[in-house]
């Protein structure tokens, strides 16, 4: 698994959008028993968070020391550095796993072997994340050539099976007919400036050439902020399954 977030752990942690609670309240439906849960590459423990409202126990790992120092924290919930692919945990020991915008950069033979070594036979597996958000329509032109021609050659290769809403990740479960949902916020300029600093796009591009690639686009997006009405909506991707 890459690191990719480790240098913008804390605008990571700020600026990341969270998944709406009805969401997360969905997926524990779906799981009989509340015993434990694991939140794979959890990141600032977003969703680890929402976890502990519906289990006994929650743990989150990740591979990114920097993020976990920036994670929520709970009484229930217990964090670790680890890689998804080796966990370290025994087997049949949850009864959730979850991994939330993550899954494209794991080796999925690997990761799918630890997960079926350490989810219980009953247990629930849901992968969450969100697609490339749109706004107005006249920021979504500007942040279209953002995204695409300014660092788009920046991406690596795994954000294809975001762009694809995860449809084309290996997914060895009995897969579960799922809900749909969507998540809308108001954002300030400063909160849609944060955001697109936490891509690692954006990270990648500031590297190699020693400059903000938002700078380019910094006072066309502004005036367009700045007459809209800074709704943002995210389209959410979720699959979810059982054991084979």
């Amino acid at each position: 698994m890459k690191d990719n977030f480790s240098t913008q752990a804390k605008a990571y942690a700020q600026y990341r959008p969270y998944y709406p609670p009805e969401m997360i309240a969905y997926i524990a439906s779906l799981v009989s028993d509340k015993d434990a849960a694991l939140d794979v590459a959890t990141g600032n423990g977003q969703v680890a968070a929402q976890l502990a409202k519906y289990f006994k126990e929650v743990y989150g790992t990740d591979i990114s020391e920097k993020q976990l120092h920036n994670a929520t924290q709970a009484p229930n919930i217990s964090y670790k550095v680890v890689r998804a692919e080796e966990t370290h945990f025994g087997e049949s020991r949850f009864d959730l796993i979850t991994v939330a915008q993550a899954i494209h950069w794991f080796d999925f033979d690997a990761f799918y072997k630890e997960v079926y070594r350490i989810l219980k036979p009953d247990g629930i597996f849901a992968v969450l994340g969100y697609g490339l958000f749109s706004t107005n329509a006249d920021t979504d032109k500007i942040l279209h050539k953002f995204y695409y021609d300014i660092v788009g050659p920046y991406w690596d290769a795994e954000r294809r099976y975001l762009d694809e809403n995860y449809t084309t990740i290996p997914f060895p479960f009995n897969e579960v007919e799922t809900q749909k949902f969507t998540n809308h916020f108001t954002w300030t300029l400063e909160q849609l400036i944060g955001y697109l600093e936490t891509w690692s796009a954006t990270q990648h591009y500031i590297k190699k050439n020693g400059s903000n690639p938002i700078d380019i686009i910094r006072v066309e997006l502004q005036q367009s902020w700045e007459k809209s009405d800074k709704s943002v909506t995210f389209p959410l991707l979720l699959r979810i399954g059982r054991k084979v």
